[in-house]
């Protein structure tokens, strides 16, 4: 029978959010049920994170390169956020501070607020932007290495998708793709794209690793993750070959080694894939050697431990 899947431990909500310029508390920030993000998905937002540092205190791990994605993604969406990037980092630090959080998820939401509820919101539609924060641990809470199903639900084509954009809407698949893998007893979707090729995960960026090439799906119909790109630059640093490359499911079930990687997933090896064990011989079933340095040094980075790994990533609270 199969494992059942473990849930991501949630755990203190913060108290106070930032909406629309002002610290609120929770319970005050609240939101019309005639609010056009909320019937038609049209909204963006993103996935950061706080790290305690070795040094003390808290710092926000790659804060302006997702505050500049929020930013990019309004204007695929082709709305005009009426704040820049450099306010919503600032934004984001007072929400952090207003909570007394060192440590912490954060997540930046825009959305056409209150306004004609039609599928055209107008020419210039009233936007909401709120930032909330809460503890959150280890997203998959798979520590042995997370099993994944290969979905039937598959990726929109590019030009039906906005892939550039972290867009609410565009995460509808990927909740029915995890819905499905959890109803089967996995801990994650991965998805294919229109021509039968491995994309991504619900949430996460997918990587491989045979005969020590490391490959990545291309962008072309998955995000540009910034831990995706924190990835590339580490294997860079340590000569350690990368390809992005496109790759079926039958090549990923030969793989020595696979993980996944994202903001809340942060580096989660994995283990299996469609009841098939990744890897060979003493590593069968394990995380694998380049995926455990990886998992290991991402976080000393995100904590202030290496910092020449982007020495400019690292924004204190």
């Amino acid at each position: 029978m199969a494992n059942a899947p473990v849930a991501h431990p949630t755990s203190r909500r913060g108290e106070k959010v930032w909406f629309n310029g002002k610290i609120l508390p929770e319970s005050e920030a609240r939101i019309s049920l005639f609010t056009h993000g909320l019937h038609y998905g049209v909204g963006a937002f993103e996935g950061i994170r706080a790290y305690k540092q070795k040094n003390g205190g808290g710092a926000v791990f790659r804060l302006v390169e997702h505050m500049d994605r929020l930013v990019e993604s309004a204007k695929i969406l082709d709305l005009k956020l009426p704040y820049s990037s450099e306010q919503l980092v600032q934004a984001a630090l007072e929400a952090c501070r207003a909570n007394h959080f060192e440590e912490c998820y954060i997540r930046p939401i825009i959305y056409t607020a209150d306004g004609p509820l039609g599928v055209n919101p107008g020419a210039n539609p009233p936007i909401d932007v709120a930032i909330l924060c809460w503890e959150w641990g280890s997203y998959l809470g798979a520590s042995n290495g997370a099993r994944l199903k290969v979905s039937s639900f598959i990726r929109p084509h590019v030009n039906s998708s906005m892939t550039k954009g972290k867009i609410t809407g565009q995460y509808v698949t990927g909740v029915l793709a995890k819905r499905e893998a959890l109803g089967a007893g996995y801990d994650e979707a991965l998805l294919l794209d229109t021509e039968g090729f491995l994309t991504e995960g619900s949430g996460e960026n997918l990587f491989m690793v045979k005969n020590g090439i490391v490959k990545t799906t291309p962008l072309t119909s998955i995000l540009n993750g910034i831990t995706r790109d924190t990835i590339i630059r580490y294997f860079e640093n340590k000569k350690i070959p990368l390809k992005e490359t496109r790759f079926t499911r039958d090549e990923l079930w030969c793989a020595d080694e696979v993980f996944l990687s994202g903001t809340a997933a942060e580096i989660t090896p994995v283990r299996e894939i469609d009841g098939r064990t990744i890897g060979n011989g003493a590593n069968a079933g394990k995380p694998g050697p380049i995926a455990s340095m990886l998992q290991r040094d991402y976080q000393a980075m995100v904590r202030g431990e290496l910092p020449e790994y982007g020495k400019n990533w690292l924004t204190s609270i």
